[in-house]
């Protein structure tokens, strides 16, 4: 997927600017260990981001594609700056059953007896929430991989030691699936009102060196304004929570004209518990209308929901 996201960078790139692009592999910790919980690594930023991150501050490389919902929104990113972000895609996430089973009768059962996959705490949470009789289990690796897991009922290896599975079915991210031309494996895809997308999903975002004029020159050129604004809104909120990776929060901004509208939310674990908080304001000030909506989140009492969830 992290190929296909770089070539559509390049792509972007050569249409607008005279820029030639030379495309550079890296296979992150994430990647590499596909059994570990990410907190292992430093959570998604250690996993996913890190090691590339050293490869722009040593000169390797000029820029770096990555997920917007794998940069954490709790840590400062010295002498680094995202120079373009790339017009979102679809932020819902989606529902894919193995291809013996039927949504009519996941719905019927209401997930009962339903072994469901994700490594995200924000999708446990949810599917908690909204199926408590259904098995949450962990479930890592590349979509593609994950699938083809999923068909041949493969069993998942755990971060402690055995397995688990397999599978019934696994929810992800419908952005991802679309680009590996994987949509017609979606079974259902979750409204926002139930379940509420990660902070930055469906976002790709291209990060260079803050004093690297020439490639921020460049990059400007393929940097969308509107994903940009929901973006910086959504991660001002993240910051705000002090989000870190092992914390059930999500959060969306949408652009109304002039107008930007942004809904939070943290959750316990469990998913019993969950808080919400929503605002608006001039989309010309995104950071002002994700401060609220954090402080706003924080005042119902999401510090305590972030604190326990830090400590599993």
């Amino acid at each position: 997927m992290a190929l296909a996201q770089t070539n559509e960078i390049v792509a972007q790139l050569s249409a607008a600017t005279d820029a030639s692009c030379d495309v550079v592999k890296f296979k992150p910790r994430g990647d590499v260990d596909q059994v570990s919980k990410l907190e292992r690594h430093g959570g998604k930023g250690g996993a996913f981001v890190g090691e590339i991150r050293d490869a722009i501050r040593d000169g390797t490389l000029q820029a770096a594609m990555h997920s917007l919902k794998d940069v954490p929104g709790d840590e400062e990113t010295p002498n680094l700056v995202i120079g373009a972000y790339l017009k979102r895609e679809a932020v819902e996430d989606a529902l894919v059953l193995r291809r013996d089973h039927a949504l009519s009768d996941f719905q019927t059962r209401k997930g009962e007896g339903y072994k469901i996959g994700t490594n995200s705490v924000r999708r446990v949470a949810y599917l908690k929430r909204l199926f408590p009789a259904c098995e949450v289990i962990h479930y890592r690796g590349a979509a593609d991989t994950r699938i083809r897991k999923l068909d041949e009922r493969v069993l998942q290896r755990l971060p402690e030691g055995g397995e688990v599975g397999p599978a019934d079915g696994l929810v992800m991210a419908k952005s991802g699936l679309q680009r590996l031309g994987l949509a017609d494996r979606i079974t259902y895809e979750f409204a926002a009102e139930d379940m509420l997308p990660a902070i930055g999903q469906g976002i790709v975002v291209v990060e260079c060196a803050e004093r690297d004029w020439d490639t921020r020159r460049l990059l400007s050129a393929i940097d969308d304004a509107e994903t940009r604004a929901c973006a910086l809104a959504e991660r001002e909120a993240l910051w705000i929570l002090n989000g870190h990776c092992n914390a059930p929060i999500a959060g969306q901004a949408q652009l109304d004209g002039e107008t930007l509208h942004l809904r939070v939310a943290a959750l316990s674990l469990d998913g019993q518990t969950m808080l919400e908080a929503a605002t608006e304001g001039d989309a010309a000030r995104p950071r002002e209308v994700g401060r609220e909506a954090g402080l706003k989140l924080l005042e119902c009492g999401a510090k305590a929901l972030i604190d326990a969830a830090a400590q599993m």
